[in-house]
């Protein structure tokens, strides 16, 4: 059995750096964990009766029922009604990228694209609208994913009866066993993943290729990426694909697994219908052989890539192992998975201390039938030697001396909370997310057990975790026949390869970070005040739900319900968000996601909470929304009065410890050349601030803004802010057996009336000026990468509901259209996208309809007249019937799945305590959409999609202008390329 929580809780700096430290987050994700078992003897399919639990004495998971056909498809069928009327249906190929040749490079990955365009019931290109009149959102609901070592097609299918079961099985089967394999399909769907590959393309992908290259010398896992090369993909044919289809596409190769809302023997009856028959073409293919770690290879690599700040990636790598599934190997697994937490908490309480690194984890993976590997990540300051040699101190200490019993209780905390987390929560579990388990189990070739036998199971491993077995559990994942080292640099390293190979032949020198245990309890809170007064109590028309209010001014909204058993949500909302600062005011609002939280809560700083709250559900998630800043949480009932407390603490005792601001500080400088690395990473850091009209309340902070920031000027701007109204609060779950009230009463309602901070040029916000030249912004990247963007002023607040729905329907209308002409028919994009925001918390503006797409210099020109064309013809034509029905539809599916769960209605109900309208418009939100006519898309597009207001922006690459793009074009310039 698999476990795979967080290793510990990370600091959320890590997302900041998230381009630092992608090394891990782009090898990863591209190369899938896998194991695979000997082949099942007769007497262990009788003991479990399944296939999947073949040699394994792990208690079964019953909801499951198992089967094979006589052609060898396997499958797993189960109901589940979460949400209700979905049924999930997966089909895993037991083929990826690392069963092509060299010259079929990218093709696996291709022929999932090909499958989804045309196929034995599905003519060239009508897939996405098939799916749509179902209900279907496209790349959500229907989608496909390619790894080293698989393929898996996923259809979601909302609001299922008989009959759209049975056509979708159907053509889900076509679209697997006979796609459409064309010259004229595979030249279309070859410009698509071209264009992928191109967006993808940059310095983090070069980085994760040299590292993939040089960790898994000698292995196909080190030369085989799911996407392909330019060069193969150019020379991919309709027949090269088909044969490829042919080898690997065969019934004893493919496993269905359905989960939903329905009979599991009609999912099994309706399997061996459209997949009984299926015949696989000659001989079964011999499986290639993935190779082992190679000794021999060179031991370190320095990759040089301007730009990119100092990075470190330490492996210790293993031949990878068969093993069969079984309660011993849960336990290993177990006991690794806690190794791992030891030295993760240790590297962080030295990153929080002020050490070498900026941040460093490490983790522990089998890859792809590969390689079982040990992963440090490791982000140096400045210094690549002192860093290396601080983690590997900090490993040669976990692999010489013993954890205390104490270490190893507190990480087995966190590992039994989320496990009981997990089973409270199982009636809860969504059919896709039960369906993605079992293709995840079945390509590592793992069981799965219920939450019931997670939890039983762990009670007796964790027994076993004395500090004897976790020190040779340690020596054994951190011990490495090879051991190999990449680091990335800006600029040249004296010595090169050599001095990277000189400071990991170092001996080791043992670093006692281990984390102090300290005296802490609740108790050491100061009192917040005397409980406050309840004043009025209600409910709110048409919702199972009731209205606290109390003397200082503090309300509540409050559902008991038991959506969620176990489980109580909390949002508490205070102050004013982004309306607290005025539009051209200097503020920090940018440094609030990490540090605010970090900077500790009166008496204690980030470690004493992290032992306040060890092994228990007490969360402190910091968020800004526009007219309110938000701490939530996912808590249980047995939690709920401490964790309003801390919450409450938060707010009445601040504490300003600097190191979080300082490391905060630094990792934005760290990773601030990463900003205009390329084309994507400009708009993320840039577009909100320019559409706008350059508002500092999301202008992107320069270099001199953010080396000039202090501990003092930190608390200068958060202090107030953390200390204004108005407050309300948010509870929605399983809340029968407790006191919410009195907890309310002496944590939140005991604090002293809040003003509230609102300068009147922080209650609007402008948009960018309209020009008929689009803006261009420049990025440092590949030559071949651009972006356009163009985008019209709406509207925002609380007065036109209706309006706000209609405009989601209209900009999926705009992006399918979209979607069609640019992707479909040109291959010019890989992933257009539209969106609408409509902001509630700034009445009157703010809002805004935004199309762009990631792009080929060459394109852009084309991209804003196709935009052009869709936005005229939608203000001079309604939409044709099926066209709103096949737009309006998946967002209608969305929404009637989200509206059984509490997320949906907090966040819908956010200020329904002080604003009536909220809550009639939460209540009318199904409604809405499901009314929205032809001319109500007509009338919107007329009303916003005027030309005089539209704004647009080009990004390309340094030293290109427009005209430079579009003389590319004319030139008909090859996609792609430096």
């Amino acid at each position: 059995m698999s476990y795979s929580p967080r290793l510990v809780p990370l600091s959320p700096l890590a997302s900041i750096l998230i381009s630092c430290a992608a090394l891990a987050g782009v090898l990863l994700a591209s190369v899938a964990s896998a194991q695979t078992a000997p082949a099942p003897s007769p007497v262990a399919l009788a003991k479990n009766e399944s296939w999947l639990y073949a040699g394994s004495d792990i208690p079964r998971d019953t909801a499951w029922q198992f089967g094979v056909l006589p052609n060898g498809v396997r499958y797993a069928v189960r109901n589940n009604g979460v949400p209700p009327g979905q049924v999930s249906i997966r089909v895993r190929m037991d083929v990826g990228s690392m069963f092509e040749s060299e010259k079929e490079l990218g093709f696996a990955h291709l022929l999932e694209h090909l499958t989804f365009r045309g196929s034995e019931h599905i003519p060239d290109g009508e897939a996405k609208r098939i799916w749509q009149r179902f209900g279907v959102t496209f790349g959500s609901d229907s989608n496909a994913q390619t790894t080293p070592t698989q393929t898996v097609y996923q259809l979601d299918l909302p609001n299922v009866n008989a009959a759209t079961l049975d056509e979708s099985m159907k053509l889900l089967a076509g679209m697997v066993r006979e796609p459409r394999i064309s010259d004229t399909a595979v030249t279309a769907e070859r410009g698509v993943v071209m264009s992928e590959l191109r967006e993808s393309d940059g310095p983090q992908k070069r980085i994760a290729d040299i590292t993939n290259a040089h960790l898994f010398a000698g292995q196909l896992l080190g030369k085989r990426p799911p996407i392909g090369t330019v060069e193969s993909l150019a020379a991919a044919s309709a027949r090269a694909v088909q044969a490829f289809h042919d080898r690997w596409y065969r019934p004893e190769r493919a496993v269905v697994v359905i989960v939903g809302d329905g009979d599991p023997a009609e999912f099994a009856r309706l399997i061996a219908k459209y997949y009984g028959d299926w015949r696989g073409d000659g001989t079964p293919p011999a499986q290639p052989e993935f190779g082992k770690p190679d000794p021999k290879a060179p031991v370190a690599k320095v990759v040089v890539e301007p730009n990119q700040p100092l990075a470190l990636t330490l492996a210790m790598i293993r031949p990878w192992v068969k093993r069969v599934d079984t309660v011993e190997n849960t336990r290993r697994l177990y006991l690794e998975f806690i190794a791992q937490a030891l030295v993760n908490r240790r590297l962080e309480n030295r990153a929080r201390a002020g050490g070498s690194y900026l941040v460093a984890t490490v983790e522990q993976q089998y890859l792809s039938r590969s390689a079982d590997v040990t992963m440090a990540q490791v982000v140096p300051l400045n210094d690549w030697k002192a860093a290396l040699a601080d983690v590997r101190g900090v490993i040669a200490d976990a692999v010489t001396t013993p954890p205390s019993q104490a270490d190893i209780d507190r990480e087995a905390n966190e590992i039994e909370a989320f496990l009981a987390k997990e089973l409270e929560n199982a009636r809860n579990e969504p059919g896709s997310r039960l369906a993605d388990d079992m293709v995840r189990a079945v390509d590592i070739n793992e069981t799965v057990t219920s939450p019931q036998g997670q939890v039983d199971m762990f009670k007796a491993i964790r027994a076993s975790a004395t500090p004897k077995v976790m020190l040779a559990t340690s020596k054994a994942i951190f011990g490495a026949p090879v051991t190999r080292v990449v680091l990335t640099t800006p600029t040249p390293t004296r010595g090169g390869d050599a001095a990277l190979v000189a400071a990991l032949a170092a001996p080791a020198k043992i670093r006692d970070d281990r984390v102090a245990t300290a005296a802490v309890d609740m108790s050491q809170l100061p009192a917040i005040g005397k409980p406050g007064t309840l004043v009025s109590t209600g409910g709110l028309p048409g919702l199972r739900a009731e209205r606290l209010e109390f003397a200082n001014g503090v309300t509540a909204l409050v559902s008991n319900n038991r959506v969620e058993p176990g489980k109580v949500r909390v949002n508490v909302r205070f102050g004013t968000g982004n309306r607290s600062v005025a539009a051209d005011a200097p503020n920090l609002l940018w440094t609030g996601d990490y540090a605010l939280m970090a900077s500790g809560i009166g008496p204690w700083g980030q470690n004493e909470l992290d032992q306040l709250t060890n092994g228990r559900q007490i969360q402190m998630n910091f968020s800004i929304d526009d007219d309110a800043f938000e701490i939530a949480a996912e808590s249980k009932p047995a939690d709920l009065g401490d964790q309003m407390k801390l919450i409450a603490g938060k707010l009445a005792f601040p504490r300003w410890d600097a190191a979080p601001v300082d490391r905060l500080r630094v990792g934005y400088l760290t990773g601030y050349d990463l900003n205009d690395a390329t084309p994507n990473a400009v708009l993320d850091r840039n577009m909100r601030g320019w559409l706008a009209n350059d508002d500092a309340r999301w202008a992107a902070p320069d270099k001199a803004q953010i080396a000039a920031l202090t501990p003092a000027a930190f608390r200068a701007f958060w202090e107030p802010r953390l200390a204004s109204g108005p407050i309300e609060v948010q509870l929605f779950g399983d809340l029968s057996t407790v006191d919410y009230k009195k907890i309310l009463a002496e944590t939140l309602g005991a604090l002293p009336a809040r003003p509230a901070i609102a300068p009147p040029a922080g209650q609007t916000v402008a948009f960018a000026k309209h020009n008929v030249t689009p803006v261009v912004a420049y990025h440092r990247g590949e030559t071949g990468q651009a972006a356009a963007m163009t985008a019209w002023p709406t509207s925002g607040g609380r007065a036109a509901p209706r309006d706000a729905q209609g405009l989601d329907v209209l900009a999926a209308i705009f992006n399918d259209r979209l979607f069609d002409r640019l992707r479909a028919e040109q291959g010019a994009s890989y992933g257009p996208a539209v969106d609408s925001h409509w902001p509630t918390g700034f009445e009157g503006s703010g809002g805004y309809l935004l199309v762009g797409s990631l792009l080929a210099p060459k394109d852009v020109d084309r991209f804003y007249g196709i935009a052009r064309d869709i936005a005229a013809d939608l203000v001079a034509r309604p939409v044709s019937a099926d066209e709103l029905a096949r737009n309006a539809g998946p967002i209608r599916e969305q929404i009637a799945r989200a509206s059984t769960g509490n997320v949906y209605w907090m966040f819908l109900l956010e200020g329904a305590t002080r604003d009536p309208r909220v809550a009639a418009a939460a209540l009318s939100v199904e409604q809405d959409v499901s009314g929205i006519t032809p001319a109500d898309i007509q009338r919107l597009a007329r009303e916003y999609l005027v030309p005089a207001r539209q704004w647009s922006l080009a990004i390309l690459p340094k030293g290109m202008t427009l005209a430079d793009a579009a003389a590319l074009d004319r030139a008909a310039a090859p996609t792609g390329g430096r």
